[in-house]
């Protein structure tokens, strides 16, 4: 089994973030999207009961290659980074289109099974580039697994909604992407950090893949960032310095809000 795994360098939650001309600041403290995490463990156990290889991709600059890095010390055993000067404001359907290039190049050499995302970055929190990236291939999608099997040359999930629990299933090749409930993701051992430390990152660009520089970046973005605004400080909250009384007054405030 052959798996693609799309990973994101995005900036740390714990941190201001903010934009600038209308692009996503990025900062020392970025790292792999937490989320991906379950990507790339859902792939690795793949390859674990079946044998093959899981392959991590992701797309920017230098720093950017921490999160290929991440992965390889997860267990991806190939790492990938598209980076070139066009993609810069590349929105989700740009990204996508880039990653595609990346899995029909992949395609040549040897037959794609799958290819396994996050349910979502954790910066921008659209969700849409699974959907995206099946589109750009002509690919099924099998989005938001809280579970995944394969087999028999079939994928086969469980998804958990609000309303609905759905098993779905598609033929191979397909995109899927998995929730935080799909698994737990393993603790890198030190061998694997140090293994991952020394691996060679593929540098791709746009000519290796065979995209139009037109078509991504911000000349090809079909969204725009129109304005950005620092979210105003809340003026409504209370700190209580609990004596002994903290739980009488946290009750006596749910109260007075119509919680309680």
């Amino acid at each position: 089994m052959r798996i693609l795994v799309c990973v994101k360098h995005v900036p740390d939650l714990q941190l201001p973030r903010s934009f600038t001309d209308g692009r996503m600041t990025r900062g020392t403290e970025d790292g792999m999207n937490e989320l991906d995490e379950h990507a790339v463990e859902a792939a690795v156990r793949l390859v674990e009961e079946s044998g093959g290889e899981v392959i991590a991709v992701t797309v920017g600059g230098p720093d950017a290659g921490a999160a290929v890095r991440k992965a390889l010390q997860l267990g991806a055993g190939r790492a990938i980074r598209v980076t070139d000067d066009a993609i810069a404001g590349s929105d989700v359907f740009g990204t996508a289109r880039v990653l595609a290039g990346v899995a029909r190049v992949l395609e040549g050499e040897s037959r794609l099974d799958l290819i396994v995302t996050g349910m979502a970055s954790l910066d921008g929190l659209t969700s849409m580039l699974p959907s995206a990236l099946a589109v750009e291939l002509g690919w099924p999608q099998l989005t938001l697994a809280s579970s995944l099997e394969v087999g028999d040359g079939r994928a086969r999930i469980e998804r958990h909604l609000p309303e609905a629990h759905e098993t779905l299933e598609a033929g191979l090749p397909v995109v899927v992407s998995v929730t935080d409930e799909a698994n737990k993701a393993r603790y890198p051992n030190f061998a694997a950090i140090v293994a991952a430390r020394e691996a060679e990152i593929e540098v791709w660009d746009l000519a290796s893949i065979g995209i139009d520089p037109s078509t991504v970046g911000e000349v090809g973005a079909l969204t725009r960032v129109l304005n950005a605004t620092p979210r105003p400080p809340r003026r409504d909250r209370r700190v209580v310095t609990d004596a002994g009384e903290g739980a009488e007054a946290l009750a006596s405030f749910l109260v007075e809000r119509g919680f309680a």
